[in-house]
């Protein structure tokens, strides 16, 4: 009896469960670590910020957020179903087109934008050479209206990528069935295909809202104050610690809102589609000119979403090309290349372990881990990195002693503000993208084989190996891919922690045009889009592989 209690115990806290509880408590810390920092007393700061400015940080952030939510949702849902209920001139070219802006970070389109619209820039200049009369308040994107629509166009396939995928796979039967009973294409739309749709809708729009609460750069250049942009504020230029823990744990508590709100509307609607009724929906062709009006529209979204832009950096590049490229510029793309690779390691190696440990055994504890480690990414990166400090300096503190007995000095901080910290952060913010690519990719490939290399006698991570890793290698991938798109991307926790003299594509960019040297920044820019383009190209085949 004692034998076979141990070996179920071994079996259910053995290695992988220790390192999934080790990696939730490490997702953990930072959040523990700036609600505890509220525990002291507030400084003069706060008082003036409660009093005089938190009220305008909070609606002036919801307003963009929600702006930008119902934009971008509006416009990812209209093509998905475009694309997928549809058939028209060029609708496989745009169908993958649109997943393109996910390469652009909306603050390169801030600037590129911000700079081809104003007085000097090429849009005008253009029209006064023709001969047109330009009003300026048409072309002022410097503004909040202006942010929600560069947030808009640059976000919308995250709705676009989800809405798309479930209308594949899920909604053929119904919309079929609405269509044998004489249903119109807008009542099949707005009946059928929108209802059944909501939890994709909602799942996409919640990840549009937290890339929008996690911005700087775009909020920086427009002047707008929004919490992410406070927080910088305080802690640089008011040298406050404390008020921007407290600023960080007050967005959290907008996160944590919006979180509950996500899953509270998507609980609400659940559909169970039997496997032998998913099957690709026939797409209606359009002809004359109703198929060349998808075309306009689809057109018009992809020239403002990535051509238009992409052109523009490209002259701007051509330029300033041999003023940019040198040495140091070689370092910035290894600097990023590096983190970018060490924080894709890291990460998939607990997404992997957690994910296999809630599909082994589902329990209240396996599902609680894997909600641990989803949350990071709901958390921007002002506010993770100030808890990332707290914890680096605190380790720093304890570590003291060590220190000064390998001969570095009694008070050396070795961990804070280095590359190890700096991969610490981002594994945390991101591993609820390679968490997620391997759940579904084990939830796609069951049990019932694994199970069978556990009744031959292998273990768990012989399992592993022989058996999963073959079946999930293109999540494994997939998930890796997202991770190295968003590292190459993030902004704001790379300016707060990086090291000294420490810069990648993303900073010199954000440097650059924070110097008004908007051309400058094309470069970097170009290369950061260059790679995501091939994350987005490759992460686009291997789905298709799989469908």
């Amino acid at each position: 009896m004692k034998t076979l209690l141990l070996r179920r115990w071994k079996q259910r806290f053995g290695a992988w469960s220790v390192i999934s509880g080790i990696g939730a408590v490490l997702a953990l810390l930072p959040s523990l670590y700036i609600l505890a920092g509220l525990l002291g007393k507030p400084g003069e700061n706060w008082a003036h910020i409660t009093e005089y400015m938190l009220l305008d940080y909070a609606l002036e952030s919801l307003l963009l957020t929600g702006g930008t939510v119902v934009l971008a949702s509006l416009a990812g849902i209209v093509l998905a179903w475009l694309t997928v209920a549809y058939d028209y001139p060029l609708r496989r070219f745009f169908s993958f087109v649109f997943l393109l802006p996910l390469a652009i970070p909306p603050y390169i389109a801030a600037y590129t934008y911000s700079s081809m619209l104003s007085y000097t820039g090429s849009v005008q200049t253009w029209l006064r050479e023709m001969g047109v009369a330009v009003n300026q308040n048409y072309f002022d994107v410097m503004s909040m209206k202006g942010a929600i629509i560069i947030f808009s166009l640059f976000l919308f396939p995250y709705v676009y990528l989800m809405v798309r995928s479930f209308l594949e796979k899920h909604s053929a039967s119904f919309v079929e069935s609405a269509r044998l009973l004489g249903r119109n294409p807008l009542s099949v739309f707005f009946r059928v295909a929108l209802p059944l749709s909501t939890g994709a809708v909602v799942g996409g729009a919640s990840l549009v809202a937290f890339e929008v609460l996690n911005d700087y750069g775009v909020s920086k250049h427009f002047g707008l104050q929004t919490f992410t942009a406070a927080i910088f504020k305080t802690w640089f230029g008011m040298y406050d610690i404390d008020s921007a823990l407290r600023l960080a744990a007050s967005l959290m508590a907008l996160i944590i809102g919006i979180f509950v709100i996500e899953r509270l509307l998507r609980r609400r609607k659940r559909y169970h589609i039997p496997a032998n009724r998913s099957v690709p929906l026939t797409r209606r062709k359009l002809k004359g000119p109703v198929a060349w009006l998808a075309v306009i529209f689809s057109s018009f979204i992809a020239l403002l979403s990535f051509f238009l832009p992409v052109v523009q950096l490209l002259i701007w590049a051509w330029w300033t090309f041999e003023d940019v490229w040198n040495e140091k510029f070689v370092g910035m793309l290894s600097n990023t290349l590096l983190v970018s690779c060490f924080t894709v390691v890291i990460t998939m190696f607990f997404a992997v372990v957690a994910s296999n440990v809630n599909r082994q055994w589902r329990s209240p504890l396996s599902l609680t881990v894997g909600r641990l480690l989803s949350m990071g990414y709901s958390i921007p990166g002002a506010v993770l990195s100030i808890g990332v400090l707290a914890v680096f300096l605190s380790v720093d503190k304890r570590l003291a002693g060590v220190y000064a007995a390998l001969g570095l000095g009694h008070n050396k901080l070795v961990l804070s503000m280095s590359l190890v910290m700096v991969v610490f952060a981002y594994s945390i913010r991101f591993l609820a993208v390679g968490y997620n690519a391997m759940d579904s990719g084990f939830d796609r490939i069951g049990n019932k084989y694994s199970e069978a290399s556990r009744t031959m006698g292998n273990g768990m991570t012989a399992t592993f190996f022989k058996v999963d890793l073959p079946l999930v290698k293109g999540a494994v991938l997939a998930g890796g891919i997202m991770v190295f798109l968003e590292v190459v991307k993030e902004l704001p926790l790379t300016l707060l922690l990086r090291p000294f003299n420490f810069d990648t594509l993303a900073t010199k960019a954000y440097q650059y045009a924070s110097d008004e040297q908007i051309h400058q920044a094309a470069l970097p820019s170009l290369l950061i889009i260059a790679l995501g383009i091939g994350s987005v190209c490759l992460y686009h085949w291997l789905g298709r592989r799989k469908s």
